[in-house]
């Protein structure tokens, strides 16, 4: 239990600075526009028509998380159990957030390019982004199941309570977000201000938590599945 406790903590570091932060990403990095109070009337503009991309981008990450989640058990049966399944995703939630990095280079070279372009990004560069939402709802739909189940097994496997385990798998969740919501932004201007410090290192957490996933975490006892357990998700 203490290793899925220590795996779900480091998921959801890698996961919290996205969730807190995509749509100021999209407005700022990816837009290049600013919400200070102080900033000009485009910069403004800017940031607004991100914010209303990154909305944009979310509702596509909603719809592949829906379809995902319904296919989370023909997919942990084809990959071989839940474990393996949680480890490899966290690998893509890994690709994905190291991947901002890359759509907010190609955004500021296009700004550069173009001595400061006050019409947002070009097509292609928002067009990566929102694949970047999209491609998120994977990982997302095993992050809100597969450790609910799992913690489930583990507990009954050992006696203890399963309410009393999912609370404490709780506190691996909300833990994390906890210390991201405060040390975040102090993190990110350590690095110069921005999103994209605190997105490397949740990309950085992701694939420490998928390497654990995959070679530490205990499987799950051929007699209980996880894909038999009746465990609630994450809300």
């Amino acid at each position: 239990m203490w290793m899925l406790l220590i795996v779900t903590a480091l998921n959801w570091i890698a996961w919290f600075p996205f969730l807190l932060f995509d749509t100021d990403w999209m407005g700022r990095e990816v837009y290049g526009g600013n919400s200070d109070a102080t900033a000009s009337a485009t910069a403004k503009k800017l940031y607004n028509d991100g914010v209303r991309a990154g909305a944009l981008g979310l509702m596509l990450n909603a719809i592949v998380l829906g379809f995902m989640s319904l296919g989370v058990e023909w997919v942990g049966r084809k990959m071989g159990g839940a474990k393996r399944l949680w480890g490899v995703v966290n690998f893509i939630l890994a690709i994905c957030l190291a991947m901002t990095v890359l759509v907010t280079k190609q955004a500021e070279n296009h700004r550069r390019d173009h001595g400061g372009a006050k019409t947002g990004p070009p097509g292609n560069v928002t067009a990566g982004a929102l694949t970047l939402f999209a491609v998120l709802g994977i990982p997302q739909a095993i992050t809100f199941s597969i450790p609910f189940a799992l913690a489930s097994i583990f507990s009954s496997n050992s006696g203890a309570g399963q309410g009393l385990s999912l609370g404490v798998l709780n506190l691996a969740i909300v833990v994390p977000q906890m210390v991201v919501s405060v040390g975040g932004g102090p993190f990110d201007e350590i690095f110069g201000g921005g999103n994209i410090p605190a997105f490397v290192l949740g990309a950085i957490a992701a694939a420490v938590s998928g390497i654990l996933a995959l070679t530490v975490l205990p499987s799950p006892p051929p007699d209980a599945p996880a894909f038999k357990t009746g465990a609630m998700g994450f809300h």
